[in-house]
């Protein structure tokens, strides 16, 4: 059973910093493609970022571009958010997920497995 661990989420002020993790467990020499979703309060779940699991470039939604980078620790079996100039519009539970030998997708319905989520909250 796949399982997904995720940490990192907090409170900050607009223009500051948050890093989360996520690590994936439970199918040894599974390689995956992972990512992050997050959904706000009275919106649906929307893409955020993805990996393929060979490393290539990472694949972001628009509102994110130049602001998020996500990066992967293959021996770890742990990617990591790096969220800088947050703004009050990226609060929401923030998901990560993984699909096993899939490519990276912005479909949620492409993967496999889910974290309980983070909560980001920024101020203004």
């Amino acid at each position: 059973q796949v399982r997904l661990v995720e940490a990192g989420g907090g409170l900050v002020q607009a223009g500051g910093s948050l890093r989360l993790s996520c690590q994936v467990s439970g199918r040894p020499f599974t390689p995956y493609a992972m990512g992050w979703f997050r959904q706000a309060p009275g919106k649906e779940r929307e893409f955020v970022a993805a990996l393929g699991w060979t490393g290539d470039k990472a694949y972001y939604t628009d509102s994110v571009k130049g602001r998020f980078t996500l990066s992967r620790d293959s021996a770890k079996n742990t990617i990591y958010l790096q969220m800088n100039t947050l703004e009050p519009e990226d609060t929401a539970l923030y998901y990560c997920t993984a699909r096993a030998w899939g490519d990276k997708s912005s479909n949620a319905n492409d993967y496999d497995a889910w974290g309980q989520g983070t909560q980001v909250t920024v101020s203004s």
